[in-house]
């Protein structure tokens, strides 16, 4: 269940094509990335409240996925 403050379906359509989808490690090596709607949903939470990174809560993925794609 989204939250009240997250991104509707419609903003995500809008934004979904203007954000990069990443790319992957030709060695296929690494972790799957986190969707980049949850992602962006975080980093709007930290600029939307002013609270550090550290205090995202457990619904976005880690803060240090959010800020290093912020």
């Amino acid at each position: 269940m989204p939250y009240r403050r997250d991104l509707t379906d419609e903003q995500w359509k809008t934004l979904d094509l203007l954000i990069p989808k990443p790319r992957r490690r030709r060695d296929g090596r690494g972790r799957p990335w986190k969707s980049r709607r949850s992602v962006l949903n975080g980093i709007l939470w930290v600029l939307r409240t002013g609270a550090p990174w550290a205090d995202l809560p457990d619904r976005y993925p880690s803060f240090q996925t959010c800020h290093r794609r912020f």
